[in-house]
């Protein structure tokens, strides 16, 4: 009974979840809620145009931004989110899917920071000249953030917080705390491991283009492999060699 009972809450979880991740890829695939503007550049030949920045655009863009990482990050993120709802299942009893709740909005509310300070980057780099229409960066950017990312797979500080990404228990056991705020500061301790493992990933949508579906999944697969499967250590360092290959082809041509 009470195996069946996990089982249970276990899948209501998990298709939770999945409901939110094919939320937000949806919303991914249907542009984002972004017009791109055209412009007549003479001779029949149209070019298309990021919207000005308002207030209300920028908005969208931190709620692309938003919803990007919740499309990226939570699929390698279900294994820790299963284990914070067993923990909440010894601890609270029968209690457990508004701590769960609270423990995904913790994680999220990480990345939702780091998704403002994307969108004043983004700002920043367009008023500079420095993003074509489809919001991706110019050869030389592209070059110095492929290179960066490629040093930081191999940076201590990458390492370690993908260590903690890939084995959660100790810890959530190591930030979990008593009272209604518990679960969200757990999942805020969890986020900024996992922030520090993926930033720079993330930092390389300016590279691929903020509008390419294809370059956003390709990350994202690569997030998975790093925190889920066994060759995920590996993987990363191997990636980042790729990055900084890239990268320094990229700078000389």
């Amino acid at each position: 009974m009470l195996s069946a009972l996990l089982r249970r809450e276990r899948m209501l979880v998990l298709a939770a979840l999945f409901a939110v991740i094919l939320l937000a890829w949806s919303y991914l695939l249907l542009g984002a809620g972004i017009e791109m503007e055209q412009m007549d550049m003479g001779g029949g030949q149209m070019m298309l145009m990021a919207p000005a920045w308002t207030a209300s655009y920028a908005a969208l863009i931190f709620l692309m931004w938003a919803i990007m990482m919740m499309a990226m990050m939570l699929p390698s993120a279900a294994p820790a989110v299963l284990l914070a709802a067993a923990l909440m299942r010894q601890r609270d009893g029968d209690r457990i899917f508004g701590p769960t709740g609270l423990f995904v909005l913790g994680y999220l509310l990480i990345w939702f920071g780091f998704s403002l300070a994307a969108t004043a980057l983004q700002w920043g780099l367009d008023q500079a000249g420095l993003l074509s229409a489809d919001m991706s960066s110019g050869s030389l950017l592209a070059a110095l953030l492929l290179i960066a990312a490629g040093l930081y797979q191999w940076t201590p500080l990458k390492q370690a917080c993908l260590i903690q990404c890939r084995s959660p228990f100790e810890q959530l056991t190591k930030y979990w705390r008593r009272g209604p705020l518990g679960p969200m500061l757990a999942g805020l301790g969890h986020g900024v491991f996992c922030l520090g493992c993926c930033w720079m990933l993330m930092a390389l949508l300016f590279v691929g283009g903020l509008m390419n579906v294809l370059w956003i999944a390709g990350l994202a697969l690569l997030v998975l492999i790093e925190k889920l499967l066994p060759v995920g250590p590996r993987v990363s360092r191997l990636t980042g060699i790729a990055l900084m290959a890239w990268g320094t082809i990229v700078l000389f041509h």
